[in-house]
């Protein structure tokens, strides 16, 4: 949690209530003559005329003292009376040090959510967005913190998660281990020097958290194994980035704070963080696919699906899933699936393979019509020079996908066309900002949701597994999300597959448009994409059947077909359409 002071300049006694103070300080205690001046009732006393109409009153007056010789009541003094008997207004006892402007400031308390960055203002205990404590202990003990309660109140909420996982954990050793954990601290230095209107998304905390909610479930360390870090080289770099990016990214090294892009910063630590993320990608496939490891988790950043062969971009410096998918083909793999599910679509990663028929990638991501950043990643997007259809998108079109959406998909695109290609190895870009409650990527994928994709991966490739942490900027999301996909990996959560799952009819549309699209390369798509066509089209005359229904609510009087509202009977009725 960050917290500012921010302060506000005030001006009293100044302007209307200054003039008021003045006049009810100086015009004396009697209270009927201040409230004759503020009601105006005698306008000869009223402090506000102007000089020209007291001259004309003092003229009036003295010519009605001539005429009819009674005795005058005494009038209100006016400004120039005070002037020039200054002495006679001044009160000894009072202090006019009230007169003077006086700045005052109003200290308002900013802090920014520890979960999820969002600013919050005043006093409040819990985040107006996410609804985390101001004072969460998440960065200590991860999502199995209270959301509710400070950090002080959280040493129960360890000890029980590790007493609900003692039976498990304690029968696993570092010897027998079978799922390798990627992570370095020093990838906790590469962070944005200078903060602007509120916390960078791609932060340190996104590690701590997940981290520290292995460590509480007791998973890491504890049931899987570590494996040595090491810086890649740029010769392997080389192998998919230009000379100049990896040289543009290794100068970073040499300055304080520094941008690729108004969103992807570096520091002087940001190339060696990106070159252990990418070491770290490169040896977990080594070791997976020479079967020292059944599988693996690179807990790595900064990200990479983002950065291209001549750019970095979206946070992302080198292109870890593409390192790691060189790494398992230099040991000995023909043929590597990266699947990709972070909400965002993984441009590098199809730049660098869009004419690779050996990676075959595969990407589930919000596009909207290319609104929705990068704004690539459409259905027709399907690989270049003679490696066509090895490249599948599957662009949502609005947000607020979720489960249903994505198994739904898993079962009729992504794994008939992987079982189709038989991939040696298996990667997951594992990006967790499509998850419920991340401030980016604003859709609903749960931690049962990414479980379950991870399982139906996993029965691809023999199980040669490697799951590399993406995007994802919700702390509690991204920790529970990540500990759920790792538990599949150990083995310890073993998911059924759904049988009949449900999805919306916008996800049903977006997958029959990259059936239609992709059963051009795989024909094994065709019998899948009829049934739901017929699936489809009873969407639709359910859908024209509500309409009508509709209709019918409001029938137009007969007359109106052949009168003025003629156009706005047709439009009622159905027969005239607007687009």
């Amino acid at each position: 949690m960050v917290s500012e002071t921010v302060r506000v300049s005030c001006v009293t006694n100044g302007g209307t209530e200054s003039n008021q103070g003045f006049k009810r300080k100086h015009l004396g205690s009697d209270e009927q003559a201040t409230a004759s001046c503020h009601n105006g009732s005698d306008t000869k006393g009223d402090i506000g005329t102007s000089g020209r109409d007291m001259t004309s009153n003092i003229d009036e007056d003295t010519q009605l003292d001539n005429a009819s010789k009674k005795v005058r009541l005494p009038k209100e003094p006016t400004f120039q009376d005070m002037y020039n008997n200054q002495d006679a207004f001044d009160d000894e006892d009072e202090d006019d040090s009230d007169w003077e402007p006086v700045q005052k400031h109003i200290e308002i308390l900013k802090w920014f959510c520890t979960n999820c960055t969002m600013v919050n203002l005043g006093d409040v205990l819990h985040c107006d967005i996410c609804g985390e404590h101001k004072e969460s202990g998440i960065l200590r003990h991860g999502f199995y913190a209270s959301p509710f309660s400070p950090a002080v109140e959280l040493i129960q909420v360890e000890s029980e998660a590790r007493v609900r996982d003692k039976d498990f954990w304690s029968e696993a050793s570092a010897s027998n281990c079978s799922t390798a954990v990627g992570f370095d601290e020093r990838m906790l230095l590469h962070s944005e020097i200078e903060m602007k209107s509120h916390p960078h998304p791609e932060r340190p905390d996104r590690l701590r958290a997940i981290a520290s909610s292995l460590a509480t479930a007791g998973i890491f360390p504890g049931k899987c194994c570590p494996i040595p870090a090491r810086e890649i080289t740029p010769e392997e770099l080389q192998m998919i980035h230009s000379s100049e990016h990896v040289a543009a990214v290794e100068v970073t090294s040499q300055m304080f704070s520094s941008y690729f892009t108004p969103d992807t910063y570096a520091n002087e630590h940001s190339a060696q963080a990106a070159r252990l993320a990418a070491g770290l990608c490169a040896d977990l496939a080594s070791a997976i696919f020479s079967e020292r490891v059944k599988n693996g988790f690179a807990l790595v950043r900064p990200p990479g699906h983002h950065a291209g062969v001549r750019q970095a971009m979206g946070f992302c410096l080198h292109n870890n899933a593409a390192v790691a998918a060189l790494a398992a083909q230099a040991a000995g793999a023909k043929k590597v699936l990266i699947v990709d599910w972070d909400v965002h679509h993984g441009n590098g990663t199809q730049e660098i393979f869009d004419q690779n028929k050996s990676v075959l990638y595969i990407s589930l991501h919000r596009h909207e019509g290319g609104k929705f950043y990068p704004g690539t990643g459409t259905a027709l997007e399907v690989g270049s020079k003679g490696a066509e259809g090895y490249c599948v998108n599957i662009p949502w079109s609005r947000g607020g996908v979720g489960d249903n959406d994505y198994i739904f998909a898993f079962q009729h695109v992504v794994l008939p066309i992987a079982s189709k290609f038989a991939p040696d190895f298996t990667i997951i870009s594992a990006g967790f900002d499509a998850a419920r409650g991340d401030p980016l990527g604003c859709c609903d994928v749960t931690p049962a949701g990414y479980a379950q994709m991870t399982h139906m991966l996993s029965a691809l490739s023999g199980g040669k597994l490697l799951v590399i942490l993406e995007g994802g900027y919700n702390l509690r999301s991204i920790s529970s999300s990540a500990t759920s996909v790792i538990k599949v990996l150990l083995g310890e959560s073993r998911e059924c597959e759904p049988e009949n799952m449900v999805p919306s009819k916008a996800g049903l549309h977006t997958v029959l448009e990259v059936l239609k699209i992709q059963m051009n390369y795989w024909p094994n798509l065709s019998s899948s994409f009829e049934k739901l066509q017929s699936q489809w089209g009873m969407y639709s005359v359910e859908n024209k059947e509500k309409q009508a229904k509709k209709r019918r609510a409001f029938e137009p009087p007969i007359w109106w077909r052949w009168g003025r509202k003629q156009l706005l009977y047709h439009i009622l009725t159905g027969h005239f359409h607007l687009k």
